[in-house]
């Protein structure tokens, strides 16, 4: 009798799991569309106001329809970081990674986002910026939807939600100063106008850059800091404490990827800027100099930069002591005439086909050049070093070449140069015996220059063809280089090093 209720009790349940297990198959919807299908989001970016100054976490959620009137199975939903800070959560499933996600007709459901952020790791652990995509893949059509959260506590200028967009400091209160020990992530393009922004020694800027799809202008580069036509920027930097400008993205990937910011920009007749002590690097343009603006450069660093280093259009540029390398573009280019001098500068152009420096004094306009306006160009240049790569390395340009006579003034001493066809020119031909005491450098020779071009240690090497090779400049205030070595009193060397005996 007991063996028989077993049984009976068996079968019961046997029979009970099937139909359940009937039930659940029966009701499970196999008629999902087929095909593409345009979801729609309570949100495109979604953003997480909170500045994390201590280990936290934040949540918020994005909702997504379903435009059809069938239900729609989403394939997979994951971040698009392999090691995202962000994770999701969807009907109490909690992942990275979600999938056969069903969205009923007509209907949306929840996705709950959290990132947890250790502002206390470093920046290249946990940066200011931390972003992400949520990647929403149905039949290989992938929608995203973007994550963005603040990891450190810094100054956000002008705030956290300006990216894309344009931000005027006129300057109401007065001059402004940055001297604050935390950095300062500049967000959209900032311009300073009507008053001086100045950098205190040892100032951190990271700019964050990216494409702005405008839908007036189309895309252009994010991430800008312009100096108005009444305002001016004073980078007062020391050996000690140097002002850096740079990308926001410090994790080691990017430590040396140029173009991740638009760069800095002095725009027409800004007067009165100064860097000193100061690096600008990893920018898609390092530093521009618009017409009739005025800068004087000592003690900087120009590098890493996906077009040109130091850009002057019709400018007044004084630079001494300053390193241009690594550029995309031209090094150093001078165009549309201006005023310029150049003091124990090195600038060297290696890994692409332009010139290390670039002078004319003429702007062409027009696809093809067919315009060309032009002004009188007025150059020094003295204890450089403008080598690279390439054959020729320095390039003069004079619109006179073309019949349009217009002022080429300049003058060269104790610089060591590249030059090939330069010398073939009608109007340079006699170049290397205008330039007084220079160096056509000749790499054939085997003569040595720089400790290592590979590394990027553009100091001398012992037996540089460059030392004691300058013109002694302690007269006109140049005594020490770019490390603040004192300069050589009878026989300084070339270039913006010092080397040391």
């Amino acid at each position: 009798m007991e063996k028989s209720l077993t049984n009976f009790l068996s079968a019961i349940s046997t029979i009970a799991f099937c139909l359940v297990l009937v039930f659940m198959v029966s009701c499970r919807n196999d008629n999902y569309v087929e095909g593409s299908v345009d979801f729609s989001f309570s949100e495109d970016t979604l953003r997480f106001d909170t500045v994390f100054t201590e280990l936290g976490s934040a949540t918020r959620w994005v909702k997504i329809f379903n435009p059809l009137s069938d239900a729609v199975l989403i394939e997979s939903m994951q971040m698009a970081n392999e090691n995202s800070f962000f994770r999701m959560n969807i009907n109490g499933n909690s992942s990275k990674v979600i999938t056969d996600v069903e969205i009923p007709g007509g209907d949306s459901i929840y996705v709950f986002i959290e990132v947890t952020i250790d502002p206390d790791n470093p920046l290249s652990v946990s940066p200011f910026i931390i972003e992400d995509d949520l990647i929403i893949n149905r039949e290989g059509d992938n929608q995203l939807v973007h994550l963005e959260a603040f990891g450190q506590n810094a100054n956000y200028i002008p705030d956290r939600f300006s990216a894309g967009s344009i931000s005027f400091d006129l300057c109401q209160s007065g001059n402004i100063l940055w001297n604050d020990l935390k950095p300062y992530v500049v967000y959209g393009i900032l311009v300073i106008e009507g008053c001086t922004l100045e950098l205190a020694p040892g100032t951190r800027v990271y700019v964050h850059g990216g494409i702005v799809n405008d839908p007036d202008s189309g895309p252009y580069s994010d991430g800008n800091i312009t100096i108005g036509p009444n305002g001016s920027i004073k980078s007062m930097g020391t050996l000690q404490d140097t002002v850096v400008f740079q990308g926001d993205r410090l994790e080691a990937p990017f430590a040396d990827i140029s173009g991740q910011w638009s760069g800095l920009r002095l725009f027409n007749e800004s007067k009165n800027n100064t860097f000193s002590y100061t690096t600008i690097k990893n920018s898609i343009l390092g530093l521009r100099v618009d017409s009739l603006a005025e800068v004087s450069i000592d003690h900087c660093k120009i590098y890493n930069t996906s077009s040109v280093g130091l850009l002057g259009v019709h400018a007044t540029i004084a630079a001494s002591n300053t390193l241009i390398h690594s550029n995309a573009g031209v090094g150093l280019q001078c165009i549309y005439g201006g005023n310029y001098d150049f003091d124990y500068c090195t600038v060297a152009s290696y890994g692409n086909d332009m010139e290390a420096v670039n002078f004319r004094n003429y702007l062409c306009r027009g696809f093809n050049c067919e315009f060309v306006d032009v002004n009188p160009l007025n150059l020094t240049v003295d204890n450089c070093i403008f080598t690279g790569s390439q054959s020729e390395e320095l390039v003069l340009d004079d619109i006179s070449s073309l019949g349009i006579e217009t002022p080429f003034n300049y003058r060269f001493r104790n610089t060591l140069v590249r030059v090939d066809s330069l010398l073939e020119s009608e109007l340079f031909s006699d170049f290397l015996i205008q330039c007084e005491n220079c160096i056509n450098y000749n790499t054939s020779t085997n003569d040595t220059l720089f400790v290592s071009i590979d590394d990027n240690l553009f100091q001398l090497d012992t037996s540089s063809v460059a030392e004691e090779r300058g013109l002694n400049l302690s007269a006109e205030g140049f005594t020490d280089d770019l490390l603040g070595n004192p300069r050589d009193p009878i026989l300084p060397d070339m270039g913006c090093y010092e080397f040391q005996k």
